[in-house]
């Protein structure tokens, strides 16, 4: 379902220009930071999902989903109100001085630009696309697509079975510290020259304790997400908010990367006969339409209120209905587990894989 609903979301984002600037709505450079330890925190969570007691696996989806929940909620709180503060200031009658020295009082509704010629969808979608990006994103999905067909016909535990698990490592960490390198020359040119502007859409400086954050955030979105198979976006989206992203922005890039980390997650799945095919088909298709229409009728329902934290406001209520959903499948089906005297400890890892 996650897979389905990212795709038909990147889908729609490629056709929408950015809010405010001349750039794509997707922030690659963000992406290419952020999936390489998304994907290597998913292998992970894969491999502890068929460790991990049900009950753990519950207790750990409460607790971060509902700390993810809160604390986008008090930012997308922040953002209503200095939205209402533009709003004001915008309204406010403007007094100025004539070429006479008369006193002018501008009541006027504020100033709305003319709506320019807007570019055809084939256009925006070329725009938004960058190639060289791209690629360097596919390889890396690529890479360890191989690599988690490689350790599927290996005996678990296996010396070979350790090898290809270990080089998954060093793949993340070159294509995570090329990026760290770019961020991080690029932001400290512009400091050092007092250049403001931001080297991407996050609006903060990439210092090394910055980067590291970020690597960490990102291993363990991965690792929820490959307990869940929900491909990490319930980490990256507020992440992405609390570093100074647009909210459009944020959401468009954190569904770009989840269309990456959830097909990862659905394949190691699938490896390990996890899910039936027919069903897996049918959820990921009605996922696609609603994943579809609700970027349609959000975009459509901010550009109308001028209010970019209703994009805030809608993560953080489904992050905490995931939250509550989850917790109370959890709890019933632990339940049942106790009452039918079923193992509720930790699995064997090698026998398990």
């Amino acid at each position: 379902m996650i897979m389905g609903a990212s795709a038909s979301s990147v889908w729609y984002n490629l056709r929408v220009q950015h809010p405010c600037r001349e750039v794509p709505i997707l922030d690659y450079d963000l992406a290419l930071l952020f999936q390489p330890m998304l994907m290597l925190g998913i292998t992970l969570g894969v491999a502890l999902s068929v460790v991990f007691p049900y009950w753990l696996i519950t207790v750990l989806t409460i607790l971060l989903f509902s700390g993810t929940s809160i604390r986008s909620f008090f930012k997308a709180i922040e953002m209503w109100k200095e939205e209402t503060k533009v709003k004001k200031e915008m309204e406010r009658p403007r007094a100025f001085v004539s070429s006479r020295g008369e006193l002018l009082i501008d009541t006027h509704e504020p100033l709305i630009l003319k709506e320019e010629k807007t570019p055809m969808v084939i256009q925006i979608f070329l725009f938004n696309l960058r190639w060289k990006m791209l690629t360097a994103l596919i390889v890396v999905w690529i890479a360890f697509l191989v690599l988690q067909i490689m350790k599927n016909g290996l005996i678990a535990c296996s010396t070979s079975y350790w090898v290809v698990t270990i080089i998954q490592f060093p793949v993340a960490l070159a294509a995570f510290g090329y990026e760290c390198v770019k961020l991080y020359k690029e932001s400290k040119k512009r400091r050092d020259t007092g250049n403001p502007e931001s080297v991407c859409e996050a609006a903060i400086d990439w210092t090394a304790p910055q980067l590291m954050f970020c690597a960490f955030c990102g291993v363990l979105g991965g690792t929820v997400g490959g307990l869940l198979g929900s491909g990490g976006g319930f980490i990256l989206g507020p992440l992405l908010l609390e570093i100074g992203v647009m909210p459009q922005v944020a959401s468009a890039t954190a569904t770009f990367v989840m269309m990456f980390s959830s097909s990862l997650s659905v394949v190691e799945f699938y490896l390990l006969k996890r899910f039936p095919i027919p069903h897996a088909l049918y959820l990921m298709a009605v996922s696609i339409m609603a994943g579809f229409w609700g970027q349609f009728f959000i975009r459509r329902l901010v550009a109308f209120l001028q209010r970019a934290s209703l994009i805030v406001f809608i993560l953080s209520a489904v992050i905490f209905a995931s939250a509550l959903t989850m917790g109370v499948i959890g709890v019933d089906k632990s339940i049942r587990m106790i009452n039918n005297h079923e193992f509720m400890g930790f699995l064997e890892f090698c026998r398990s894989q």
